[in-house]
């Protein structure tokens, strides 16, 4: 490893799973100090206990990222322990298979509340310390199907296409300040919530992974690759790099529109 964020210090949502959880741990094999936020305390513990075994530094905070109190106390710690915050990695998410007519409001709620209102929320908590300490990035996730529309996830798709739009509204609001903002948008990836989606539908997950698959480089996305393009925005190697929406999907949106 580089160590290209030796002395940073990285904040992420969503860190006991998935792209979170491979995000935590190239970030900390990089030289990051992390606090790792998610409401599932025993993998949350378990992703800082295999980062601080392995000699970096790491706490995890039980966080409902869409509860003001919640990511107050988040931040206050991260700052207590760590120091001011370089990276925040807004990657909480969920996805609700639906049509607009199929919707609860409840669903639609829970939808925009994980994926768009808790970037708000921490954002606004840590953009003002990363100004005060001469700069930072903020990586916040989307998704290709914040780009494109997808059958059967309505709340999905408006909550990620809002997220590309906050990134670029926030990109331009602070340039000035040496915060860089950028987005993500991968495409399926091999995950637990990918496979949720097929739960939510009634497919068989085979088949359903299998139809996922399909696109130029015919095959799933891994987390650990997700990792290594939000790597690339939280480093300096994307020092002139904000208001970027970086698809990493396989090729999938590639013969779209």
């Amino acid at each position: 490893m580089s160590g290209i964020l030796t002395g940073k210090i990285a904040l992420i949502t969503g860190g006991a799973s998935g792209i979170g959880r491979a995000t935590a741990l190239l970030f900390a094999r990089e030289g990051a100090a992390m606090v790792i936020a998610d409401l599932n305390e025993a993998a949350g513990e378990s992703v800082a206990a295999e980062i601080n075994e392995a000699g970096g530094k790491a706490i995890f905070e039980r966080t409902d990222v869409t509860v003001p109190r919640d990511c107050d106390r988040l931040v206050r710690r991260a700052v207590s322990e760590f120091g001011p915050i370089h990276v925040l990695f807004n990657n909480a998410g969920i996805i609700r298979r639906a049509s607009v007519p199929e919707l609860s409001e409840e669903d639609w709620d829970r939808v925009m509340a994980v994926n768009l209102r808790s970037i708000f929320l921490l954002s606004r908590l840590v953009v003002p310390i990363m100004i005060k300490n001469g700069g930072g990035s903020v990586i916040n996730m989307a998704s290709g199907w914040g780009l494109a529309g997808g059958a059967r996830a309505a709340a999905y798709c408006a909550s990620k296409g809002a997220v590309v739009l906050m990134t670029k509204a926030m990109a331009v609001d602070h340039g000035k300040h040496n915060v860089r903002v950028n987005c993500l948008c991968p495409g399926d990836t091999d995950t637990g919530m990918l496979r949720n989606e097929a739960a939510q539908l009634g497919e068989a997950t085979d088949r359903f992974l299998c139809d996922s698959a399909r696109r130029p480089l015919g095959r799933l996305g891994k987390p650990e690759e997700i990792a290594r393009a939000a790597l690339f925005l939280a480093s300096d190697a994307s020092s002139f790099v904000s208001g970027a929406a970086l698809v990493v999907d396989g090729g999938g949106l590639a013969g779209a529109g």
